[in-house]
């Protein structure tokens, strides 16, 4: 019989803006029970060491390797999910003896797939021994070493939630709209196929960051007023990411911010709403079929502007968006819930990449144990 395992899973994403903290209970297979959720956002200090330390990742080429500054960085980021992690278990009426295991996702600070390189910052044997609670990290590192991409991780966990969905019939389609976009395509038949499909948050984070100081475009608001600048937008659109068979993943700076001078803060805004929206849909060509239904996560899914574009965009194409919400889901603790969901597979040795999800020759498990 399978062993049933109770997992927090810790996400701090590509738009740096705080730690998810999810935990569910499951055997890693089909066996799914979630449980209670909560965001810890970042100061703007915290936000801006982060900045930092994408810079001086930079020019690193070994995944192990940490500057003196760095390594600061590290250690106050491995500091606050240990305190986050306290304060979930508080809040939450917990015992940390219960959990079984923590999945950690670290920060990515630098993603270069066709180098083999990936680098999450982020102390997993400092996190256990500050929680009490066995850890598993660094899980997209394996996968590289046996030709993947390193991302995405989350369509394992994608593929078992969608069980209801292939019962109905149809063939679904789970979009995150963080940072980046990424796509998980669960066919009628069960298989999988994922990808990044293109610039998400970042560019639009960016954007309104530049202009107005806020880290974000709440509700998609300010890109609401604006119109697209179809130039613009097509400048990014006919990138070369978007041509090819072969998809690969991405890392934030892949593709540049807009400079204040070639628009205004609406028009700006919406303009890149429309790319993000379109980049899934350009991305969606190149699934094995169109999906019936595609199911929204990630904090994307609250820029209304971004989610209308999207849908008018899908509707013409025969399909649904629904937020992850509205499939019975949590769109802000599905990542999380996800690190909770492959932490507890590593530690049976069970696949989290698959040939159609990361382009690894074979499937393989991944993540390094470390205990308190």
């Amino acid at each position: 019989m399978d062993v049933i395992r109770t997992a927090i899973g810790l996400m701090s994403g590509t738009s740096m803006d705080g730690i998810d903290v999810a935990l569910i209970r499951t055997d890693g297979r089909g066996f799914i029970e979630r449980g209670p959720f909560m965001g810890v956002p970042y100061d703007a200090d915290f936000r801006g060491q982060l900045k930092r330390a994408l810079e001086l990742s930079r020019p690193l080429s070994e995944r192990s390797q940490r500057p003196a500054e760095l390594r600061d960085i590290e250690l106050e980021l491995t500091s606050r999910h240990a305190i986050a992690v306290t304060a979930f278990i508080q809040r939450f009426e917990l015992s940390a003896d219960a959990v079984d295991i923590l999945g950690f996702h670290g920060q990515t600070v630098l993603h270069r797939p066709d180098e083999g390189l990936t680098i999450q910052i982020g102390d997993g044997g400092e996190l256990a021994r500050r929680t009490g609670i066995s850890v598993v990290y660094d899980m997209r590192a394996n996968d590289m070493v046996h030709g993947g991409q390193g991302a995405p991780l989350v369509p394992a966990y994608h593929a078992a939630l969608a069980g209801k969905l292939q019962q109905q019939g149809q063939a679904a389609c789970f979009v995150n709209i963080g940072g980046i976009s990424n796509l998980t395509f669960i066919g009628t038949d069960g298989r999988i196929s994922a990808f990044d499909s293109g610039p998400g948050n970042t560019l639009i984070d960016q954007w309104v960051e530049m202009q107005t100081g806020r880290t974000y475009d709440p509700g998609g608001e300010i890109g609401g007023r604006g119109k697209v600048v179809a130039s613009l937008a097509e400048r990014y659109l006919q990138s070369p990411f978007f041509r090819g068979n072969v998809r690969r993943s991405l890392d934030r700076g892949d593709f540049a911010p807009l400079r204040p001078e070639e628009a205004g803060l609406e028009d700006g805004a919406r303009t890149l709403a429309h790319v993000a929206a379109a980049s899934i849909i350009k991305s969606a060509s190149f699934l094995p079929e169109t999906p019936a239904i595609y199911i929204v996560c990630g904090g994307g899914r609250l820029n209304a502007t971004l989610m209308a574009e999207f849908s008018v965009m899908a509707e013409r194409l025969g399909s649904r968006v629904l937020a992850a919400e509205e499939a019975g889901f949590d769109g802000d603790a599905m990542e999380a819930e996800a690190w909770a969901y492959l932490a507890v597979r590593s530690l049976d040795g069970l696949p989290l990449t698959f040939p159609g999800t990361t382009g690894v020759a074979a499937p393989v498990s991944g993540g390094v144990l470390a205990t308190p």
